[in-house]
């Protein structure tokens, strides 16, 4: 098959036009036409172009006034409800109008941007009683349609027989809402339609016509607003935040004749009822007397919301009565219960049409809001505190066994949910399930999450909001799981205020603690002073709750503590086995055994006084300790063993490895479990309370101290020799020096020592880190910087390479059973005078992020979509039929990894702070070629454009590759979704040139690469920068056609009509008339004959990489279309 023949055109020119054509065109046309010609074509005309041919000539004049006289049906915005009628109109000018009208019936569109309230005498202007008097000039009006308050009002007022069209809405409705919005709704109003928002009304009547009712935002003024409330034709009804004081009354009580009137309403369909204090088990009672006469019976969309009264029973009836036509259904926190699906299971009922059904919902207002509590409490919103549903996992294997035909599933923060691979049963199969929304369940697990979507046959959509969230640094060595959801009463996490990321998150959890835990009494005073010292910025947590979360369980465990440092027998410890506790982790509950503290060391800040500060070290006496026991015993005592050091204030832990199997003389040998960045030690309150002590009293000292010389190897062996003779040496420290009791409470140890036997570190030193041991009798201890030298590590001197360096500060860790920490030198540091909060969550750790991974197998999976997510590693497994993936504000999202999902063609990573964009790029382009790929890119931190370019192009990748460099702030989405567009548009004409035109195709072998080494790595590449909307954007590729198709004139096919053109993106088709591939093969003919000739080939898929510049410098940007 050659090549296609080009279609010829026949261009007359203008000289050669004959006399008779030019005659032709010289005809008037329309006034040709009769009068009923032209009425008829005025039916498809706008009446404002209408109006305008009355202007052109005598017989169109008469058309129009023929055709005015006429008409029945005028619309003023020519069936665009949402704009205004055309301005310019007065009272006079209005009237006129209408006056040739007579036979008008029905007038849409009267929707005036403004109008005066009266007439001003003398001034021409367009008001309400010009309106009116314009209305009743025309004798045969049935209905007006408008949106205006006092309008509509005046209408109900001076002309009660006509109807309001269409569908009534206030258009200046507000929140707060503004004291000029008022309405006052007669009986017996003559409207079906009624959108109320943001606006004063004293009561809702009896109104026989209304079918829809929505309200939101409105203020019922009258003590009683629903005392004649009677709408017998309602099919919706919507009240949203129109209750509570200052909006509406209190009083359930005064909510009974609304319920009653709308059980009356046998037609009703839509009951969505959001913060509406009616009477708890007020339905119920409502419902069995009208279920019979077909009360509620046709509701095909029940919503609860914020309703503080309501009770399982009366979200039960209602769902029960309206079982045969029951399509939605969405529930409140508080009625998320495992109790309402077990009952609705015993009912035995089907539910043949039912498909959506949202758990924990909140109304988007109360999600979105940014006001403040007094703010709140002034409009009466915070009167309900949304706390997270109560369902378990139990209960969700219910629900699809009531709802077997679901669909789409919302769940809102139930954080008891945990794994959803025990939401399938025999009975409970979610074999219809299409879409699943997930939001804030903070401890659902990710591997049981991800053989729950296996096992879905019709799954096609996931969102994730706020899942799978990354524990925050430090928790797991306090003993919380803040960010998680668990370790606080789930019943104090708030729902209001949930759109933060996850860090706010993570600290309103924790700030809950303290109201979560009993106070201990004997622990008031030094609570007190633990208070005291908090700074003024920081909320006053309970020291308490960190001791009751570690102390929980202290069974069959005893220590033998040997007697040669003269310790009392109260001071003796009980070993805890904490076998049946559990410790949040990335997704979920994990059993463990929680290491004890054995020695405590102050932390690193900086001095603002530029002073220095001792260090302080926690020494426990001799028997003292408690160790944890594992529940699998593995090894024994003169195995290696992992302890840990926690820094004084709640922060750094120094975990080391030591294999000295005598340590363990003094004690009796318990295994101990080891630590790692997710389970390690934890920090009583005694001990923070204590530290926070001691610093006080260091800080008084500390102004008469200097740089001190270092201590020699020599000194400290002798240190050590002295240490290791006397086991009681450590009780003998000074003031600073502080010994910890079994109980975890701290007392200070005499003073009187002599300060020559102490040595002092070197300030020469370079690193801050150094090697911690646990102490024993053969540690030596050095009072000022508190260093545990043991002489193990003095024999071997020498720095940890940053391999060897833990994920936390001022440690050092060598991994091997049989190594130890090696010792380095401190230097004197600036210290702050700071008092932490009583947990550690909130200071700066070095720790690897934990690592997450999703793994998605799913036959019908289509997309998915991932919204503050701490998922590090996505996997599409096998998803034939995926299609797109959507990451916005995922924090440690890192990698992709597709295995099989052959026809994905949409990546969208916005805002992912810790994206490996090299990786995930190579990831998508080592796809094989079967369809054209878009990546959408907001980094967050600076790109090196041209390693990245050269990577693109010089790389394996058979696609044509398209890079765009956006650097519009705020970003400009014009470009971004333009470019479909148009790259379709270049691989359809490489698919037709190679399938039918037998064009040369491109290869990217190993060969190919060998050959072109070096620019432009066989591609002919380049380069269009310009301005789009203010901002500059540049463009790198080797798409073929682009430059010709965007350089060419506009054909005859060419839309006038659309918004862009090359000023306002980068290429605008329909502006050209490139509508298809025929289409643009005929512009660019000549070179497609050119690239023949040099036997260049083309590759049928392209990649177009679109990158977004305005989060680079680490802040992100406001976006609404993210």
């Amino acid at each position: 098959m050659g090549p296609r023949k080009k279609s010829a055109k026949v261009c007359v020119m203008d000289s050669e036009v004959p006399e008779e054509m030019a005659a032709e065109e010289e005809k008037d046309y329309m006034n040709q036409l009769s009068h009923e010609v032209l009425c008829h074509i005025f039916r498809y005309l706008p009446l404002q172009d209408i109006m305008c041919m009355e202007c052109l000539s005598r017989k169109l004049k008469e058309a129009v006034t023929l055709y005015l006289r006429v008409v029945r049906v005028v619309d003023l915005c020519a069936g665009r409800w949402w704009e205004y009628m055309p301005s310019g109109f007065t009272d006079s000018s209005f009237l006129t109008l209408l006056k040739k009208m007579p036979d008008v019936e029905q007038l849409y569109g009267l929707h005036p941007r403004y109008l005066e309230r009266r007439r001003v005498r003398g001034h021409e202007a367009f008001s309400i009683p010009g309106v009116l008097e314009a209305l009743q000039a025309c004798p045969n009006l049935v209905g007006v349609e408008t949106s205006h308050l006092e309008l509509v009002e005046s209408i109900w007022t001076y002309m009660p027989h006509v109807h309001i069209l269409g569908k009534f809405r206030n258009r200046n409705g507000a929140f707060p809402i503004p004291p000029e919005n008022k309405l006052k709704i007669p009986i017996g109003a003559k409207i079906q339609t009624l959108h109320l928002v943001g606006v004063n009304v004293p009561e809702i009547p009896c109104i026989p016509m209304l079918r829809h009712l929505y309200m939101k935002w409105v203020r019922l003024t009258k003590p009683q607003p629903f005392k004649d409330f009677l709408c017998i034709s309602l099919r919706t009804f919507v009240m949203r935040n129109c209750a509570g004081n200052p909006l509406g009354p209190t009083n359930s009580l005064k909510y009974v004749p609304l319920v009653t009137g709308l059980a009356s309403a046998r037609n009703l369909e839509h009951l969505e009822m959001v913060r509406v204090p009616f009477l708890g088990g007020l339905i119920q009672h409502v419902v069995e007397d009208s279920w019979r006469s077909g009360g509620f019976r046709n509701l095909h969309t029940i919503v609860l919301g914020a309703c503080k009264n309501a009770l399982e029973v009366d979200l039960g009836y209602l769902i029960i009565t309206a079982a045969r036509r029951l399509h939605e259904v969405r529930i409140q926190p508080s009625l998320t219960k495992d109790g309402v699906f077990s009952a609705l299971k015993m009912a035995e009922l089907e539910f043949p049409q039912f498909e959506t059904l949202h758990l924990g919902y909140v109304d988007e207002f109360l999600l979105q809001s940014r006001m403040a509590n007094a703010d709140l409490v002034k409009y009466g919103l915070a009167d309900v505190v949304e706390n997270p549903g109560i369902i378990t996992d139990i209960g969700m294997k219910a629900v699809n066994e009531v709802f077997s035909c679901i669909k789409y599933l919302a769940i809102y923060n139930c954080p008891h949910l945990h794994n959803p691979y025990n939401w399938i049963s025999d009975h409970s199969r979610w074999t219809r399930l299409v879409d699943i929304n997930l939001v804030r369940c903070h401890a659902l697990k990710l591997d049981s999450f991800g053989q729950f979507v296996e096992l879905l046959p019709s799954l096609e959509f996931i969102s994730l909001d706020q899942m799978f969230r990354e524990p925050p640094k430090g928790c797991a060595r306090v003993g919380l799981s803040a960010g998680t959801g668990i370790g606080v009463s789930s019943a104090l996490v708030s729902n209001q205020n949930s759109n933060n990321d996850n860090d706010n998150n993570a600290q309103n959890n924790n700030a809950n603690i303290h109201d979560n835990n009993h106070h201990h009494p004997d622990d008031s005073d030094e609570d007190n002073d633990f208070r005291q010292d908090l700074q003024p910025g920081e909320a006053p947590f309970a020291a308490d709750a960190l001791n009751d979360m570690e102390d929980m369980v202290q069974e069959d465990g005893e220590v033998a503590a040997e007697s040669g440092s003269g310790m009392a027998a109260h001071h003796q410890g009980a070993l805890p086995v904490d076998a049946d506790e559990e410790q949040a982790g990335p997704s979920g509950l994990q059993r463990v055994v929680k290491p004890t503290p054995i020695a405590v060391h102050d932390s690193e800040s900086d001095d603002e006084e530029d002073s220095l500060e001792l260090q302080e070290v926690w020494i426990p006496k001799n028997g003292a300790r408690r160790y944890s026991e594992r529940e699998e015993k593995t090894g024994d005592s003169g195995q290696s063993r992992e302890t840990a050091a926690v820094s004084g204030k709640g922060k750094t832990p120094l975990r080391k490895r030591s294999n000295n199997s005598h340590q363990m003389d003094q004690a009796k040998p318990f295994p101990l479990e080891e630590s790692s960045c997710e389970k390690g030690c934890q920090v009583t309150s005694e001990q923070i309370k204590a530290d926070m002590k001691a610093a006080r009293d260091v800080s008084e000292k500390k102004k008469s101290k200097d740089v001190y010389p270092s201590c020699s190897s020599s000194a400290a062996s002798a240190s050590t020799a002295g240490n290791s003779s006397s086991p009681s040496t450590a009780s003998q420290s000074p003031d600073f020096v502080r010994t910890v009791t079994s109980g975890g409470s701290s007392e200070p140890s005499p003073p009187e020592v002599d300060v020559s036997r102490q040595c002092v570190c070197s300030p020469a030193g370079s690193e801050d880190s150094e090697a911690v041991e646990e102490g024993d009798a053969e540690s030596s201890v050095c009072p000022r910087c508190c260093c545990l030298r043991p002489q193990e590590s003095q024999r071997r001197p020498g720095r940890c390479s940053d391999e060897e360096r833990p994920s936390t500060s001022r440690a050092c860790v060598v991994n091997g059973a049989d190594e130890v920490a090696k010792t380095k030198p401190c230097h004197a540091m600036k210290r702050k005078r700071t008092a932490d909060k009583s947990t550690s969550t909130s200071d700066p750790v070095i720790e690897d992020d934990h690592v997450q991974v999703l793994v998605l197998k799913s036959k019908n999976l289509v997309g998915v979509t991932m919204t503050n997510c701490g998922i590090t590693d996505l996997v599409l497994k096998d998803c034939p039929k995926m299609m797109f993936i959507h990451a916005t504000r995922c924090r440690v999202l890192k990698h992709l990894k597709v295995e099989n999902a052959p026809i994905v063609n949409r990546f969208d990573y916005a805002q992912c702070k810790k994206l490996n964009m090299d990786q995930v790029l190579d990831q998508i382009l080592r796809m094989p070629p079967e369809r054209n790929r878009i990546i959408y890119l907001r980094p967050m931190q600076q790109v090196d454009t041209l390693t990245l370019e050269q990577k693109l192009f010089s790389g394996p990748y058979p696609y044509h590759i398209c890079i765009i460099h956006e650097f519009s702030n705020p970003p400009n989405v014009r470009n971004k979704v333009r470019i479909r567009n148009w790259m379709d548009t270049i691989a359809n004409i490489n698919q037709e040139l190679i399938k039918y035109e037998f064009f040369l195709e491109a290869t990217r072998t190993e060969e190919d690469l060998k050959k072109y080494p070096k620019y432009p790595w066989g591609r002919e590449i380049y380069t269009l920068e310009g301005m789009v909307d203010g901002a500059p954007y540049s463009m790198i590729s080797d798409f073929p056609w682009l430059r010709s198709l965007r350089a060419a004139e506009p054909n005859s096919f060419a839309r006038y009509d659309f918004e862009d053109d090359e000023e306002s993106t980068i290429y605008a088709p329909r502006r050209k008339g490139q509508l298809s591939a025929d289409i643009c093969m005929e512009t660019i003919g000549e070179e497609i004959s050119e690239m023949r000739q040099m036997k260049r080939g083309v590759f049928q898929r392209v990649v177009a990489i679109f990158i977004h510049y305005c989060d680079v410098n680490g802040e992100p940007v406001e976006d609404d279309y993210i």
